[in-house]
């Protein structure tokens, strides 16, 4: 249920579960963090198929386990902060849950107009991931995070655009080639060079 290609150069890291909004299972973040962790593209892009990009946490598996705090969801992040190329998250739809660790994570964040972002852990009872938090607040600011992680806004596409959590929103059926334009550079630069100047930028929290 995720699905690895190389589009124009680019590692695309696709989750395709459509049926089930994206929703992700233990084996399928396992399969994301190995993506990742064994791509060498200069450019890495995140992606999904039907009008969500991922719900979050499977709750089949949440009920029975402990899927909800399982240490793979910061895994994930963490790799995805390291990658030494350009990152970035198409989203075909809306991200929900543990699945916007992987998204805040990310260099970019391009969404489809219908994409919202929201992350309901006071209603749900759980903490986000660890690094989620700090992350979140850096790109749209302490009191937006508040209103995302405490307050349980559903922030739409034009908010997200204006607050800063994404950064291109695309009037376009298929994202993965908008976030290949972005990429443009980055693919015809030498690995090395992006890396360097990747480097430069890295804050704190990457």
């Amino acid at each position: 249920m995720i699905r690895a290609a190389d589009r124009g150069g680019a590692c695309v890291l696709t989750i395709d579960r459509p049926d089930k909004a994206g929703a992700l299972s233990a084996a399928m973040l396992d399969d994301l963090c190995l993506g990742v962790e064994q791509a060498t593209a200069p450019a890495l892009i995140l992606t999904g198929t039907g009008r969500v990009f991922s719900a979050g946490a499977d709750l089949d598996e949440v009920r029975g386990g402990t899927l909800a705090t399982s240490p793979l969801w910061e895994r994930l992040s963490g790799a995805i902060a390291a990658y030494p190329g350009l990152t970035i998250a198409a989203l075909n739809g809306t991200v929900a849950g543990g699945a916007m660790g992987m998204v805040l994570a990310c260099d970019l964040r391009l969404a489809v107009p219908s994409a919202k972002a929201f992350y309901p852990v006071m209603r749900l009872g759980v903490l986000p991931q660890p690094s989620d938090p700090a992350r979140l607040s850096a790109l749209v600011g302490p009191s937006r995070a508040r209103m995302i992680l405490m307050a349980g806004h559903k922030a739409s596409s034009d908010e997200c655009l204006s607050w800063g959590l994404f950064d291109q929103v695309v009037d376009d059926d298929d994202p993965v080639a908008a976030a290949l334009a972005l990429a443009a550079d980055a693919l015809s630069a030498p690995a090395a060079h992006v890396t360097a100047i990747k480097r430069l930028l890295r804050s704190p929290l990457s």
